[in-house]
């Protein structure tokens, strides 16, 4: 990919883990273009005004880095962002609330601090630290036993991955969090084996087997899918918010 020169740069590049993530928001870009790079699907638009590029990396850290990465090098956005899911880790958090993130731990790393949100949006959301995991904290017991061994609000699996490309990179990131599940929300277990990177086609045999052996997890699939498409569209609106108030020309 060839790298953009400076009048060219998008003022944000976002990268998200999951499509159901992305499209409500993609639907809302105009001028839609995309390119291949490193295997993904690199989108460029214009929303708000301001040109951005975005790409759905996948679930994990290292998706998210490798990701951000390639938007850093072939794109040179002036920002990052990191939204998508979390999982409550507190009380205070209830399942569809939106929540901007302070700063992001990662077990045995320093904190990395994250981009604040503009004052004058979101007012109602909730200022956070986030803790980017390995795998999803699907019980209660796992997800106070979480918030209190590192004092988290809230987990995911990217974030830290974008925040250390970012900070690598000189650029600031933001991170916007929906939560998917609140503190004494029960997961369904088949939920950590599906989003593991895989292909489309071992994520669909892994879905096929878990019905197979627990039918009851279809119900459960079933309306965790009618929160996500709800979820995304709060992200949506959020992203296209963010972008309104960036600088129609950042600075070089």
């Amino acid at each position: 990919m060839v790298k953009r020169s400076t009048e060219e740069r998008p003022a944000a590049g976002i990268v998200f883990a999951m499509a159901v993530e992305a499209e409500p928001f993609a639907s809302r870009v105009s001028g839609s273009v995309s390119t291949q790079a490193g295997g993904l699907t690199i989108h460029a638009g214009s929303l708000a005004g301001r040109q951005i590029v975005w790409v759905i990396a996948g679930a994990g850290e290292e998706r998210a880095a490798r990701a951000a990465g390639l938007l850093i090098d072939g794109h040179r956005p002036h920002c990052l962002v990191s939204p998508g899911f979390a999982g409550g880790l507190v009380e205070n958090l209830s399942r569809g609330s939106l929540t901007t993130p302070q700063r992001v731990l990662r077990r045995g790393q320093e904190p990395i601090d994250l981009a604040p949100w503009p004052e004058n949006i979101l007012a109602s959301s909730t200022a956070t630290t986030l803790l980017t995991a390995d795998t999803i904290a699907t019980t209660t017991l796992e997800k106070r036993a979480l918030a209190q061994a590192t004092g988290a609000d809230l987990v995911d699996m990217e974030t830290w991955g974008v925040a250390r490309k970012a900070i690598a990179a000189g650029l600031d990131c933001h991170s916007l969090r929906v939560i998917s599940d609140a503190v004494d929300d029960q997961l369904p277990p088949e939920v950590a084996r599906l989003v593991q990177p895989q292909s489309s086609l071992r994520r669909l045999g892994a879905a096929c087997a878990a019905l197979g052996r627990r039918p009851g997890a279809a119900v459960d699939l079933w309306r965790l899918w009618e929160h996500a498409v709800v979820d995304g569209k709060s992200l949506a609106f959020a992203l296209e918010q963010l972008c309104d108030s960036l600088p129609l020309k950042p600075p070089a």
